[in-house]
């Protein structure tokens, strides 16, 4: 990599941001079409601080995650629709002076959970009430499934199943009722709680399909103790590649290296 007082730079904004495959994600993808662009970790505890440093450094463009999605929509200059519905921005945009906010994290879930069901009537489990939550309940109802949400707060967990209009559940009672795929929206299964999982052992039998948006550590126990009961599991980085790709697109203007950027996520 060949990094030039021309080179553009593109970050990802959030707290922890150490663990992030972003980088490497990204990069590869910069490499493969030959842009002289080059992505970094941007480890940040304030997000209307990391928006103010994003304009005064000229950042051509940002990736948001936890626990900045839904506080740097304010200090934003615009945010297209879709992310103001949801409620989150994981994509900052550079337009001349101007940042703008999208949402990429439903186009990846979307895709990541479609290759495994088909989504249209499906019946869905969404474990969260954040931004990432958020985000994929939009996108499965947009896309026709039929969505049930369970959190671990009920406030905070019904408040978001008011406003995406789905039904909302406590968790334990919640993973007690079959449905055709179980979704881990949370952070349960990554740092401080990467031994843990959000739903017991013995309910995972009731979802065929079970998908963790965890990817640091990617083998999480969710995963293995769902792959034990003979569930169809989908790791973290399936929706990592294609939100990835859609953001990639939207800061180039070219067709995301889509195979490239799989590959990188699958090198050890």
């Amino acid at each position: 990599m060949n990094i030039s007082g021309r080179t553009e730079v593109y970050g990802i904004i959030g707290n922890p941001v150490t663990h992030s495959r972003s980088p490497a994600l990204h990069n590869a993808a910069f490499a493969a079409t030959g842009l002289d662009k080059v992505y970094v970790p941007l480890p940040a505890l304030d997000g209307a601080a990391a928006v103010a440093a994003i304009r005064a450094l000229g950042i051509a463009g940002a990736s948001v995650t936890i626990p900045h999605k839904e506080t740097v929509i304010p200090e934003l200059d615009s945010v297209d629709p879709v992310a103001a519905k949801i409620g989150a921005v994981n994509t900052i945009v550079r337009r001349g002076d101007q940042l703008h906010g999208a949402n990429t994290d439903w186009l990846g879930a979307n895709q990541a959970l479609g290759e495994a069901l088909e989504l249209a009537g499906a019946r869905v489990l969404l474990l969260g009430a954040g931004g990432s939550a958020r985000a994929i309940g939009f996108g499965l109802l947009e896309a026709g499934a039929m969505v049930t949400l369970a959190s671990r707060t009920p406030a905070k967990g019904q408040e978001l199943a008011r406003q995406l209009g789905c039904p909302w559940r406590p968790l334990a009672q919640a993973a007690k009722q079959p449905a055709d795929a179980l979704v881990n929206a949370t952070s349960v299964g990554m740092g401080p709680m990467a031994d843990q999982s959000p739903v017991a052992a013995a309910a995972l039998a009731n979802f065929p399909v079970v998908m963790d948006i965890v990817y640091s550590p990617l083998d999480t126990r969710l995963l293995r103790e769902a792959a034990a009961a003979g569930c169809r599991c989908i790791d973290g980085l399936a929706m990592l590649l294609y939100q990835g790709a859609a953001q990639f697109t939207m800061w180039t203007g070219q067709e995301a290296p889509v195979e490239v950027m799989r590959q990188q996520l699958s090198a050890p």
